[in-house]
């Protein structure tokens, strides 16, 4: 299987300097794109001097995560992607386990690997850490992560198992599954793409797997950081543009479920005085009414299945139960 590395960018010439080395260094068989959303910065022209083994993809615009993977892929024909932040560190050997479980698992689609960070390199990374899943109400969470709490690594997830999501950090995907789902939904823009994209994957049969014997660095928020209202603002809406449009089972009581669970994350943000995060909110719920005659219509025309993400409230468990490591669930 013939692999292309392809590394999106957006005036992130900082970023490129510091991380291509090493993906260079230890992707030898793998073929290295940067493509790049329309910069402003000199990012292309410092790649083209620097790295003229690298390969440019140049987009017209500035399309976020989705629109511009989906666009520059057009260009890309190896069999297996793997979609790479700008902002991450790869290690020795990294693609060899990844390449082996495609080879070995014909049902996997999608794979992610370890992702620790690159700050506290001993510690699971917020994006993606050892896979990710779903609660019953379809708010995200990852072994390694439970909303702020993050865990050390002592070995605990070297193993190779499915997960249901896998991060937009390192998202290893056949070509053959891309193209059969279309790509990323463009309107999502950045952030949750990937999981909506491993969602309906999972609706039509495909797997997703993570390989914890490959190892990644990442930054992490070289983009918005966590406390920027704007990735408030995309997480609350995306993911339930994400729910309407995969989950099983009655989506307007689950819905509904959610607008109060999303109601008290508001007041939560009240009590720590971060009105902006609590506008962030409410200009999400907003986008997503507008956009609910689209998410029903997308509904129709998708597979859901029905109760297959993880049975519990990882709020209830988390905030009550305070249970705050996935292994504790």
């Amino acid at each position: 299987m013939k692999t292309a590395i392809v590394i999106l960018n957006w005036n992130g010439k900082k970023l490129l300097e510091e991380f291509l080395p090493s993906v260079i260094k230890y992707s030898e068989n793998a073929s290295i794109y940067v493509a790049d959303n329309a910069s402003t910065d000199n990012s292309v022209q410092f790649v083209k001097r620097h790295f003229p083994e690298i390969k440019i993809i140049q987009n017209t615009e500035n399309g976020g995560y989705a629109k511009g993977y989906n666009e520059a892929l057009k260009q890309v024909d190896e069999d297996i992607y793997c979609l790479l932040n700008s902002d991450v560190e790869v290690t020795k050997n990294w693609l060899t386990p990844i390449l082996d479980t495609f080879k070995s698992r014909p049902e996997t689609a999608i794979i992610q690997p370890k992702i620790l960070d690159y700050k506290n390199r001993t510690a699971f990374e917020y994006a993606g850490a050892a896979g990710g899943f779903i609660d019953k109400y379809g708010y995200p969470f990852c072994r390694g992560r439970i909303f702020n709490t993050i865990e050390e690594d002592t070995g605990q997830f070297n193993d190779t198992t499915n997960i249901f999501w896998a991060s937009g950090a390192c998202f290893f995907v056949r070509k053959t599954v891309f193209q059969t789902l279309n790509g990323f939904d463009e309107s999502f823009f950045a952030h949750m793409e990937e999981i909506d994209f491993c969602w309906r994957a999972f609706n039509l049969g495909y797997l997703t797997t993570y390989v914890g014997t490959s190892t990644i660095y990442h930054v992490g928020g070289a983009t918005l950081e966590n406390t920027n209202p704007k990735k408030t603002y995309l997480n609350f809406r995306n993911s339930l543009f994400t729910l309407v449009k995969n989950a099983g089972g009655n989506i307007f009581l689950l819905v509904f479920t959610r607008l109060i669970l999303d109601g008290l994350a508001a007041l939560k943000f009240l009590f720590e005085f971060k009105l902006s995060h609590i506008f962030a909110i409410i200009k999400a719920h907003f986008s997503f009414y507008m956009h609910l005659p689209k998410l029903l219509r997308q509904r129709k025309e998708l597979k859901q299945l029905g109760n297959y993400y993880k049975n519990t409230s990882i709020v209830w468990t988390y905030f009550v139960n305070k249970s705050k490591t996935f292994n504790c669930l």
